[in-house]
C-alpha cells in the first residue's frame, strides 16, 4: 500500500476536523443529509468517505487528484503545499508499520481521525496480527484529536490528549498550595463534588509554560501536592458528536424501581425509548444527542418489538460528559458527572469511556465503590497492545470486553489490569438516534449488557454464577448472552 494517499488523506481529514466538528457525517446512511457523503450504518460511513474535498475548498497550491484510493477525496482537495509527505510524517510519525496491515486508506482514515467517526458505532475490523497496529493507530487517533482542537488541548509525556495548560490538585494542604501560586500557577476552579468527600482544584499553569512542564515545575516547588494532567476521555472504540435535527430523549413519568446512570454522550430521542424514564443532564455544555450514547442507552433501557434492552423498565441517569465536542470529556468534567449520578442513588453507573490511569478519577470512583455503587467500564477497542484503560482498571470496577456472536472475545478489545466479565459486543443491534437500529461493534456496546444484569442481581457473585463459558479471553464468562438482538430480528441483512 502506497504511503502517499493515506499522508494526503490524513493531512485532509485533519482539516476537515474543524468543520465536521459541527455536523453528522453522512449522506446516503439511514440519517443522512450530512456533508461527507458515504454510505454505511450510522451517518454514512462505510467502505468509502466521499466528498471531503468540496468540505475543504482551496488551501495553497493544489496537489491534484487523489482518486479513489481514500474514497472519493480527491476532485475537489486544495493544495496542501509541497511537502505533503515530509510534513505528515514528521508531524505523525513513521507509517511503515500501517505497509501490508490490510487496511485500507479510509479504514486508516476512520480509525485515526476523531471527526471521521464521531457518530460511527462499527469501527472497522481489523486482524487479530495487527495488534501492534491498532496501537498506533490509537496514537495517531490522539494525535489527530490534539491537532483539531491545538486551542484548548496537548498531551502528556506518553501523546494522551489533556486540558491545555491545565493541572488538577487534589486536596491541597494550605502550605502546598502558597507555594503553587507563588510559582505562578493560578487558581481556575475549586469545587468540591457533591457527595465525594474531594476538593478539586484547576490550575493554570504560569504563562509560558507547557503542561508538561507545569507538572514538573509543580511537583518541585509543591512537593507535598497531589497533582494530575487533566486527561481527555473518549467513547470505548467510537466517538460522538451532536446528531444534527434530532431531539434529545426526554424524561417519561418516573416510576419507582430500579436505577442505573451512565456517563457517556447524550442519549437521543428513539421509538424503543418513547416509554422509558431517561433524565439527562450536560457537564460540558447543554446535553447533545449523539450515535454513541443513543446506542448504549437503547441497549439498557430501550423497548420497541423484538428490540428489548437489558434494563427495560429501569429508570436511566445520563450524564453527558461531551456536550457534542470530542475535546471535552475531561477527567474533571467526568467527576462533576459522576458525583451528579450518585445523587440519583443508580445501582450501577455504566461507563463506555476511556483513557489512562488519573488520580481525580481514581479518587471518584474508589469515594462511589466505598458508597456500594456498582460502577461498570469498557475495556476498549485498541488492542492488546495498548495501555491499561481506565476506569476500567480501576479496583473495584467491573472491566467488560465484548464476544462475537460465536463467543469469541472480540480481537480488538484492550488491555485491562484484570478482566471480569464478557457480553455482547458484536452481531448485535442499537438504536439509531431518530429512528432505527444499527449493527453495532466493540466493548463500548457490551458494558451496558453486564450493567443491566449487575443492577438486577444486586452482585458480582450472581453474576459470576450466571456467566457462561467463552473463547479467548473472557474474564468470568459470558453475562446475558441471550440479550443480543441480532440484525434480522429488526430487519437488518
Amino acid at each position: 500500500m502506497s504511503k502517499r494517499p493515506i499522508l494526503i488523506a490524513i493531512i485532509a481529514a485533519t482539516f476537515a476536523a474543524g468543520t465536521a466538528s459541527a455536523q453528522l457525517l453522512g449522506g446516503s446512511g439511514p440519517l443522512g443529509g450530512g456533508a461527507l457523503g458515504g454510505g454505511g450504518p450510522v451517518g454514512g460511513i462505510s467502505e468509502t468517505i466521499g466528498g471531503v474535498g468540496g468540505t475543504l475548498g482551496q488551501v495553497g497550491q493544489s496537489v491534484g487528484t487523489l482518486g479513489n484510493p481514500a474514497g472519493g477525496l480527491g476532485g475537489g482537495l486544495g493544495g496542501l503545499g509541497n511537502n505533503v509527505e515530509q510534513g505528515a510524517a514528521g508531524a505523525l510519525g513513521n507509517l511503515n508499520g500501517f505497509a501490508g496491515s490490510g487496511l485500507s486508506d479510509s479504514d486508516l482514515i476512520r480509525s485515526v481521525n476523531p471527526a471521521l467517526i464521531l457518530d460511527d458505532v462499527y469501527p472497522p475490523q481489523i486482524g487479530q496480527s495487527d495488534a501492534e497496529v491498532l496501537a498506533r493507530i490509537r496514537k495517531l487517533r490522539h494525535e489527530m484529536l490534539i491537532r483539531a482542537n491545538k486551542n484548548v488541548l496537548d498531551r502528556d509525556p506518553a501523546g494522551q490528549p489533556v486540558r491545555r495548560s491545565e493541572l488538577v490538585a487534589i486536596d491541597p494542604d494550605p502550605a502546598s498550595l502558597s507555594a503553587a501560586i507563588q510559582a505562578g500557577f493560578r487558581i481556575v476552579s475549586d469545587e468540591r463534588p457533591e457527595g465525594l468527600g474531594m476538593r478539586i482544584l484547576t490550575l493554570a499553569c504560569p504563562k509560558g509554560v507547557n503542561v508538561r512542564d507545569g507538572l514538573k515545575l509543580l511537583r518541585k516547588t509543591a512537593p507535598g501536592l497531589q497533582a494530575e494532567f487533566n486527561h481527555v476521555f473518549e467513547p470505548a472504540g467510537s466517538a460522538l458528536l451532536p446528531v444534527m435535527g434530532v431531539s434529545l430523549a426526554t424524561t417519561a413519568a418516573v416510576q419507582p424501581g430500579t436505577r442505573i446512570a451512565m456517563i457517556d454522550g447524550g442519549v437521543a430521542s428513539h421509538p424503543s425509548l418513547a416509554r422509558a424514564s431517561v433524565e439527562q443532564r450536560g457537564f460540558a455544555g447543554p446535553a447533545q444527542p449523539t450515535g454513541h450514547g443513543t446506542a448504549v442507552g437503547s441497549l439498557l433501557v430501550g423497548t420497541q418489538g423484538p428490540f428489548n434492552g437489558a434494563a427495560r423498565g429501569a429508570q436511566l441517569f445520563v450524564g453527558d460528559v461531551y456536550g457534542g465536542d470530542p475535546a471535552a470529556g475531561s477527567a474533571t468534567i467526568i467527576v462533576r458527572a459522576l458525583a451528579w449520578a450518585a445523587s440519583k442513588q443508580p445501582k450501577v453507573i455504566n461507563i463506555s469511556l476511556v483513557g489512562p490511569e488519573n488520580r481525580v478519577l481514581e479518587r471518584a470512583v474508589a469515594s462511589l465503590r466505598a458508597r456500594g455503587i456498582g460502577i461498570v467500564a469498557a475495556v476498549g477497542n485498541d488492542g492488546p497492545a495498548a495501555p491499561n484503560q481506565y476506569p476500567a482498571s480501576y479496583p473495584g470496577v467491573i472491566a467488560v470486553t465484548g464476544v462475537d456472536g460465536q463467543d469469541r472475545a472480540l480481537r480488538e478489545a484492550g488491555p485491562s489490569t484484570h478482566l471480569d466479565f464478557a457480553a455482547p459486543g458484536a452481531d448485535l443491534v442499537a438504536a439509531l438516534p431518530g429512528n432505527g437500529y444499527t449493527p453495532v461493534r466493540g466493548t463500548s456496546f457490551a458494558a451496558p449488557f453486564v450493567a443491566a444484569r449487575l443492577a438486577a442481581t444486586g452482585s458480582t457473585a450472581l453474576l459470576a454464577a450466571e456467566a457462561v463459558p467463552g473463547k479467548g479471553k473472557v474474564g468470568r464468562g459470558i453475562v446475558c448472552k441471550n440479550c443480543r438482538i441480532l440484525p434480522k430480528m429488526v430487519g437488518l441483512k
